[in-house]
């Protein structure tokens, strides 16, 4: 992969929001959930759609803090426009597990 500079790296906008909704997405190709992230003030609250269904119900997600990309083009999945990238790691068998703080922080806080 190639390098990029710490310029490149401030581009991409990472915040931290707490999931307000979540829901099933059946519509959707691979198996998804809806959520409904609250940025904090300055950003508000954006719509994602995450392939976590594997690790994750709708239920276990509300109230949880993630991060997202908040500053690529919306992103149209069928019937939802996806405002934000939620982020998270491939486990062992290629299942989405989400990036987060480990300690609560303010929404809408910018990854240093």
């Amino acid at each position: 992969m190639a390098e990029i500079s710490y310029d490149d790296f401030t581009k991409v906008d990472i915040r931290v929001g707490t999931v307000i909704e979540a829901k099933p997405f059946p519509e959707a190709r691979k198996p998804a959930i809806i959520l409904l992230i609250d940025f904090g003030p300055e950003i508000g609250v954006k719509k994602s759609s995450a392939q976590i269904t594997v690790h994750y119900t709708p239920e276990q997600l509300v109230g949880r803090q993630v991060l997202g990309v908040v500053n690529f083009p919306p992103r149209q999945i069928g019937p939802v426009r996806s405002e934000v990238l939620t982020l998270g790691f491939a486990d062992a068998n290629g299942a989405i597990v989400l990036a987060a703080s480990d300690k609560p922080v303010p929404n809408g806080e910018k990854l240093l």
